[in-house]
């Protein structure tokens, strides 16, 4: 057998194939990176309880959050302390010291707490309805017991004559429509199973197509300059996301307040797609230089290596005959 029969099957195939088989891996590894990333901070980034409530925590002393936190509660202390304060003539009287006791509890440590223990609570409750396949989806909702009560403790040591009315039931105010749970648990494990599955797959893809290109340095910038642009579409679906979410909201009074909770639950995925965006400029800059300034430098240093035994070749000065 000849040393033509003995060589690798890549290398018998025609650089032509070689390179349209290299660049269909490439571009679906490109294609699945941004895929990956994404689905990587869904089922990892966002159920983890303790990021999820070290993320939401600074949110606590933001203004937009606090007002309409303290919107929320004070209307729904006027309602629950009975028709005279939420609808009669006591309202107008009433409702400025509710919402000034409630928009100074906001500004207080014991605010801080109960936001930390509110946000524990709902993410519990969320991934609870979530990750168990339950025979009937029921309503996720939020327990503000506890702010009702610490406002009525507030108002109480304010001396303000009917705070001693409000009553400290279990509210529960709906986070996550019974209609939403299954449709939302379907798309969470299929999160969960591509967060493993698409970044390994993309690694494979990206390495077959280096492996089998004709040259390797391009196929190393062609992957440089496809992640750069996974990255960059990435950080544009996330500002299209929030301007998308921020629209459908029907209240445009609590938009700046959702737009910061927006933007802290993105942080990372904005953070991961700057990232691969600047990899994949540095890898690409990087391969494109060793292409054009590293031959030059290897025939530098093979003219001088071919240099140095023929001056060590050179003839010496003859001697005279005697």
């Amino acid at each position: 057998m000849t040393e033509r029969d003995r060589a690798p099957v890549s290398e018998q195939a025609p650089p032509r194939l070689r390179n349209a088989l290299s660049a269909v891996l490439l571009a679906l590894a490109c294609l699945l990176v941004p895929f990956g990333a994404l689905a990587s901070w869904a089922a990892h980034g966002l159920t983890d309880t303790g990021r999820y409530v070290r993320t939401m925590a600074p949110l606590a002393a933001d203004p937009d959050v606090r007002q309409a936190v303290a919107d929320a509660v004070a209307d729904g202390i006027m309602r629950a302390a009975g028709p005279e304060l939420d609808t009669g003539p006591l309202r107008g009287a009433a409702g400025p010291f509710v919402h000034d006791a409630v928009r100074s509890f906001t500004r207080t440590e014991a605010f801080r707490a109960a936001w930390d223990a509110a946000n524990r609570a709902l993410h519990a409750a969320v991934l609870r309805a979530l990750r168990h396949d339950e025979a009937r989806a029921a309503e996720v909702t939020v327990d503000l017991a506890p702010v009702v009560a610490r406002v009525k403790r507030q108002l109480t040591d304010d001396h303000v004559s009917f705070a001693h009315r409000i009553p400290v039931t279990h509210t529960r105010v709906p986070v996550l429509p019974a209609g939403n749970v299954d449709r939302l648990r379907t798309g969470y494990h299929v999160l969960d199973t591509a967060a493993f599955w698409l970044p390994l797959t993309a690694a494979v893809l990206a390495a077959a197509g280096i492996a089998v290109a004709a040259c390797r340095r391009r196929a190393v910038t062609a992957l440089g300059l496809g992640t750069a642009l996974g990255g960059g579409l990435l950080v544009l679906a996330v500002a299209i996301g929030r301007r998308l979410t921020l629209a459908d909201l029907p209240d445009a009074l609590h938009r700046p307040a959702a737009g910061a909770v927006y933007d802290a639950l993105t942080e990372t995925l904005r953070t991961v797609s700057w990232l691969l965006l600047a990899l994949g400029l540095a890898v690409a800059l990087g391969s494109w230089l060793t292409g054009r300034y590293g031959p030059r430098r290897a025939a530098r240093r093979r003219a001088r290596a071919s240099a140095a035994p023929a001056a060590d070749r050179a003839p010496g000065p003859r001697r005279a005959r005697a």
